[in-house]
């Protein structure tokens, strides 16, 4: 009996000495990370866009960064990782440190198109959902078909009914350019083939820096690029605006039809967005300091009235709602991927 009550009363200091150790070890975890969090950020974050420079991922990201640092000292730096559709600026965060220091730059394509488009060539190298933690919206942005000006006066085009005709009259000679295979800039095309019954060649560019390029030399037809990276080429004549690809007008192109408007397409929309995301696992604390700093940036007088004079409109919403919308983009590209018959090209 004195042998069991001696047991037992050891056996009851070793569970009590066990659990003071895993408390201690738990606080002194908690409190090194809550430190970390407060400390956040110690040194440079990066901010990956996985298209050339130019375009309105990067634009938009520029920006971002620029009023972190001027608001909070931040060292912000841009960095381009194009190629694949987005695809390799997008595995490089996936695979990076979930400490808050490399963020990516995501867009509809490499979060709401690719894992549909890629998947008969061989899936994505990273998951869209499963390896990033959103971090807040950054703007929706409209697309707008665009013509090379010599190329519309040469052919009478001054209307998407009038290009639409003339790409019927004259099968395989229209190329379209775009920023790169999964980006809306593309899949706004295959949409407008698929829905006007016309066929183009696709030409995916690394990006709309380079491919704005070609198309202002004449080397490319038309392109359904993101309002923000062509609206200045718009205001001085090196691009000819037929229409934006949303819903509604936009108001820094007020004048400019909507497709839906200008044609029979009555249903047509392919908007682009472009946000914030961070590695898995990245500390929640950590997400929502970002969240919210750049919430602030989005909302300064100079960032909101700059990016809105581009067609692009500043947003910020909380991590959980973005995350939210992300998963519906899946479902609706999913479908205009099937049924528009978009491959990679």
């Amino acid at each position: 009996m004195k042998l069991t009550k001696l047991t037992s009363k050891k056996f009851i200091q070793r569970v009590l000495s066990t659990t003071l150790l895993f408390s201690s070890l738990a606080f002194i975890a908690n409190a090194h990370s809550q430190t970390a969090t407060t400390n956040f950020p110690t040194k440079a974050i990066r901010i990956i866009v996985p298209f050339a420079a130019a375009g309105t991922t990067d634009i938009l990201a520029r920006a971002v960064a620029g009023e972190l640092q001027k608001n909070n000292g931040w060292n912000v730096i841009v960095e381009n990782k194009p190629g694949a559709g987005g695809n390799i600026g997008a595995e490089y965060v996936a695979k990076s440190p979930p400490d808050g220091y490399t963020l990516l730059m995501g867009t509809v394509g490499t979060h709401g198109i690719n894992q549909a488009l890629y998947a008969k060539a061989g899936g994505l190298p990273y998951d869209p959902i499963k390896d990033f933690e959103p971090v807040t919206l950054v703007a929706p942005v409209p697309n707008v078909l665009v013509l090379n000006p010599a190329f519309a006066k040469k052919n009478n085009i001054n209307t998407v009914n009038e290009f639409i005709e003339y790409a019927k009259k004259n099968p395989g000679k229209v190329n379209v350019a775009s920023s790169g295979n999964g980006t809306s800039i593309h899949m706004s095309a295959e949409l407008f083939k698929s829905s006007s019954n016309i066929f183009m060649l696709h030409l995916p560019y690394k990006g709309s820096g380079p491919a704005l390029v070609d198309l202002m030399a004449g080397n490319v037809d038309a392109m359904f690029d993101n309002l923000p990276s062509s609206i200045n080429f718009i205001r001085s004549g090196k691009l000819k605006a037929l229409a934006v690809t949303s819903a509604k007008r936009s108001p820094a192109l007020p004048d400019v039809p909507t497709i839906a408007e200008a044609t029979n397409m009555k249903n047509f929309e392919a908007s682009s967005w472009f946000g914030l995301l961070a590695p898995a696992k990245t500390p929640k604390p950590i997400v929502n300091q970002i969240r919210n700093e750049v919430a602030k940036a989005l909302n300064s007088p100079a960032v909101k009235e700059k990016l809105l004079a581009q067609g692009a409109e500043p947003s910020g919403m909380p991590s959980e709602q973005f995350a939210a919308f992300i998963a519906s983009e899946h479902i609706k590209w999913a479908k205009v991927v099937k049924e528009s018959g978009a491959t990679v090209d």
